[in-house]
């Protein structure tokens, strides 16, 4: 098995309520740009739950940084969120993404929360259509005439206008 990571996304948030809504964007977005669309309502509940975590404990006059991390690696989803300002990592659910979770310390302060989410049917890392990333991608298709059509899912658009437009997930 090769446990190489393939792919990473992350997203650097203030430890604000509004951060919940923005992670469950970013997850939404990203697994359906990576086509794992159904692991998509998992990991949003998985790392929404984490986000949530961190912003109950953040200081409520100065709030950190969190980051929330997806990636592939070997045979699964990893699911990160780092909490700059955490003064130990938190203690985690029993059967949270079944088990596989786990939480550290970091060195300069705060705290990495995890969790891996099995790829579907025996997918590796590698096997997973990834979207290519490039500059000179518009020029390109413009330039050959390609007409090029992104699936846009309706309920991503809906999520991102009705978050943004509503700062207190609750």
């Amino acid at each position: 098995m090769n446990i190489q990571t393939s792919q990473v996304d992350d997203l650097r948030l203030i430890a604000l309520p509004s951060a919940v809504n923005c992670t469950e964007m970013f997850v939404r977005f990203t697994l359906a740009e990576w086509s794992l669309r159904e692991l998509i309502d998992e990991t949003s509940q998985l790392t929404t739950a984490l986000v949530t975590a961190a912003v109950d404990s953040a200081a409520p006059g100065s709030p950190g940084f969190i980051t929330v991390r997806l990636s592939l690696s070997g045979e699964s989803l990893v699911a990160e969120v780092e909490d700059e300002q955490a003064k130990a990592p938190p203690a985690m659910a029993p059967g949270f993404a079944n088990g596989h979770c786990g939480a550290t310390a970091l060195r300069g302060g705060g705290a990495l929360v995890w969790c891996e989410v099995p790829l579907p049917g025996g997918v590796s890392a590698n096997a997973v259509p990834l979207p290519r990333r490039s500059r000179n991608r518009r020029a390109g298709q413009a330039e050959h005439g390609i007409d090029e059509t992104a699936e846009i899912d309706p309920e991503v658009i809906k999520r991102l206008l009705s978050g943004l437009s509503n700062p207190d997930p609750t």
